[in-house]
């Protein structure tokens, strides 16, 4: 343990003892406990295949909870955290806040670093539940989280069916993590441009036949996105060999404010979208 801050939502066997979460700061008391709880429980356990559910991901492991259920080594990435797989004598990164040791069976002794500069991110060994639509398990912490529409048990006709039962706006639902993840407020603007979608559009307004081209549309520009390594605004954003994205230059609504829209010339418009922006073209997405 570095920095004890990255622990703020393991809980310790003893039970949550109500001093941690987002935002908030740890004594010395709790986070040294906590400290010495997380080392002692990782130490000597066996990890299984990486999972991810939104800005969870987590490891299965050989250990188990106070009531026998199975251990994941949780992640939160928050905005900028990391977890970075290194050569036991590689050159330090930045911010490192947790440092484990692994040995693998054909790589031998590897170095495991959860970096995050800005803190928000977070480790925790967290109990596996049955998922709530009872395909796999997940983390007590992210059950709450919906699939993102690349899971391969994402289901289409219940998102498509949820979607068109709500008068909300459809940018809003999108932003919904109970009802799909992995949408941010870039890529529902791109999406929905590219379906000429209206972001204050009801879903109750929307067809099936245009819920089900939003959600192809969305995949589209997930796949585009990854293909391209993401959208890279600033030095925070980048992939595990330091190497920034370059989906930005493909952007065909989000911070192009009072440029001509790429299919009709329009300029794109801008408006304030609780605490952030929407950008849309008022002539190829119309509000319905």
């Amino acid at each position: 343990m570095r920095d004890a801050r990255a622990l703020k939502r393991h809980l310790p066997t003893s039970g949550d003892d109500g001093l941690g979460g987002h935002g908030v700061t740890l004594s010395e008391a709790a986070a040294a406990a906590r400290s010495a709880d997380f080392e002692r429980r990782t130490t000597g356990i066996r990890l299984g295949a990486p999972e991810r559910r939104g800005k969870f991901l987590w490891i299965p492991t050989s250990g188990a909870s106070a009531d026998g259920s199975p251990l994941a080594l949780l992640a939160h990435l928050g905005m900028s955290g990391q977890l970075l797989l290194r050569a036991h004598d590689a050159v330090d990164d930045r911010h490192v806040r947790i440092r484990m040791w692994i040995e693998h069976a054909q790589h031998g002794e590897l170095r495991v670093d959860f970096a995050d500069q800005r803190l928000f991110g977070s480790l925790a060994l967290d109990a596996l539940r049955a998922a709530p639509d009872g395909v796999g398990a997940v983390p007590a912490q992210a059950a709450h989280i919906a699939r993102d529409p690349l899971d391969p048990a994402f289901d289409d006709a219940r998102f498509i069916a949820a979607l068109r039962s709500r008068a909300t706006g459809v940018k809003k639902l999108l932003l919904d993590q109970t009802l799909i993840s992995g949408v941010g407020n870039i890529y529902a603007d791109e999406a929905l441009w590219r379906a000429r979608l209206h972001p204050d559009t009801r879903g109750s307004a929307i067809g099936p036949r245009k819920a089900a081209e939003l959600l192809a549309v969305l995949r589209a520009v997930f796949a585009q996105a990854l293909s391209e390594g993401g959208t890279s605004f600033d030095a925070q954003y980048v992939n595990v060999n330091g190497q920034a994205g370059y989906f930005a230059h493909s952007l065909n609504a989000y911070g192009r404010a009072g440029e001509p829209c790429a299919r009709c010339g329009t300029p794109i418009r801008r408006v304030p979208f609780g605490g952030r922006s929407s950008h849309f073209c008022p002539r190829c997405q119309r509000k319905r």
